[in-house]
């Protein structure tokens, strides 16, 4: 049995892996991770523990000890790709990709195929070319996922695949958006639970593009380590808040038509059939203005969010998981939980019903010139449809927000991801050999 026939074979050990057995056990086996957060789901501009960073949609189960960090394997092929359900890693790298003048369909394809077994070899643990930087290290949660902008498909001749979800997101009060920085023909998400891995997989990949394409932009970020807490819990953004208490959860009946594209028209999908078992990332980076958050009160604070800082609870009350009273005063007669306070607005039954899987990143990119810090989130939302998740969300969240004053949306990408490869597939290749 060769390296990629293990990275598909349900029999295929470290473990022994039945990638047969469905979602559910596929997310019991990813468990193996201590601390775990992933996306929220309501909010946006950075998930205020109703929002942005948040649960992962598979929460994981205590107990587990430091050195399962390293063995866990995320298996590449299935249903969807890698990197969506999959429970919040501690290091990411976002990278876009243009595909150089002259390629076209041909150099797409062949492309996709090399990213494709590398993806495989690495996921599995298994060194790809002559790299050493992970010779002694184990898979540590890496996945790789990738998608397509909008621009890949008239670079590719391929302008009748292009889904209409794929049209332009609207532009919003917040948006300080460097185009230098955002879109891209190909995106390509990295996440591990070790740096080393992550990056010889950066490396890598940017490394198979080869004449093919170029590095449009490239970000870096980071979550909190599996195990650096006593118990797993919701993980914290940069200011300091539980980030993410309201992501959907897999466990809900309307989760699947929620966050992927369905299988057949049948369904109600109107995207071409290559996206089936797909999603739609909107990736955003999200500077957090911290200097000025930090100048406010830990009660000045908590009336922005509508959560205390302290474990996450809505302000009425409870625990983290304590649904929120929205109607309840105070001796004052005001709300007790402000209007304009992110986790009010955010909420999916303030918009409609509106959410996204929520599964971003922190970053930090050193000092500007004036000694404040480049830092804030690397947001990153799934969804079966933009307009019915992010859009509507985003524009509450844009009308009056209270967080909307502590941040600022500096670029902004919308990727089509389809579903996962088949044994003997690449990504993409529903598209590329239609």
């Amino acid at each position: 049995m060769t390296v990629d026939d293990r990275a598909e074979n349900p029999s295929r050990t470290t473990g022994e892996r039945d990638d047969t057995a469905g979602p559910a056990a596929e997310l019991s086996r990813r468990r193996l991770l201590g601390t775990v957060g992933a996306a929220g789901a309501g909010g946006l501009a950075l998930g205020a523990v109703g929002g942005v960073a948040g649960h992962a949609a598979a929460q994981p189960e205590p107990g587990a000890g430091l050195a399962s960090v390293g063995r866990t394997e995320v298996p590449f092929g299935g249903e969807h790709q890698p990197g969506i359900t999959t429970p919040m890693q501690a290091r990411g790298h976002l990278v876009a990709f243009d595909l150089a003048p002259g390629a076209g369909r041909k150099e797409a394809a062949a492309l996709l195929r090399r990213w494709s077994a590398t993806a495989r070899r690495l996921m599995a643990g298994r060194p790809a070319g002559d790299s050493t930087i992970t010779l002694d290290a184990g898979p540590s949660s890496l996945t790789v996922t990738v998608g397509f902008g909008r621009s890949f498909f008239g670079r590719t001749g391929l302008e009748k695949q292009r889904p209409f979800a794929l049209d332009p997101l609207p532009a919003f009060s917040s948006d300080r958006l460097d185009a230098k920085r955002s879109e891209g023909d190909l995106w390509v998400q990295i996440g591990a639970d070790d740096a080393l891995v992550a990056f010889d997989a950066l490396r890598t990949l940017q490394r198979d593009a080869g004449d093919a394409a170029r590095v449009r932009w490239q970000m870096n970020g980071f979550n909190r380590t599996p195990g650096a807490t006593e118990q797993p819990m919701t993980t914290r953004n940069l200011m300091g808040q539980v980030d993410g208490t309201n992501n959907p959860k897999e466990s809900e009946p309307d989760f699947r038509k929620r966050i992927f594209v369905p299988a057949n028209a049948a369904d109600g999908s109107s995207d071409p059939a290559w996206m089936a078992g797909g999603s739609y990332a909107v990736v955003r980076r999200i500077r957090m203005l911290l200097d000025d958050w930090e100048k406010l009160s830990q009660t000045a604070q908590e009336k922005v969010i509508g959560r205390r800082k302290s474990d996450g609870a809505p302000l009425t009350g409870g625990s983290e998981t304590t649904e929120p009273k929205l109607d309840a005063f105070d001796a004052e007669g005001k709300p007790v939980i402000p209007a304009d306070a992110h986790a009010r607005i955010s909420r999916p039954d303030q918009n409609g019903g509106a959410a996204m899987l929520r599964r971003p990143f922190s970053f930090h990119d050193g000092y500007d010139e004036d000694g404040v810090p480049d830092a804030g989130l690397l947001f990153i939302c799934w969804q079966a449809d933009p307009m019915r998740g992010f859009v509507p969300v985003q524009r509450k969240l844009d009308r009056g927000d209270a967080l909307s004053a502590f941040i600022r949306h500096e670029s902004s990408g919308l990727f089509a991801v389809p579903g996962g490869a088949r044994s003997g597939e690449y990504v993409g290749q529903r598209l590329l050999e239609s």
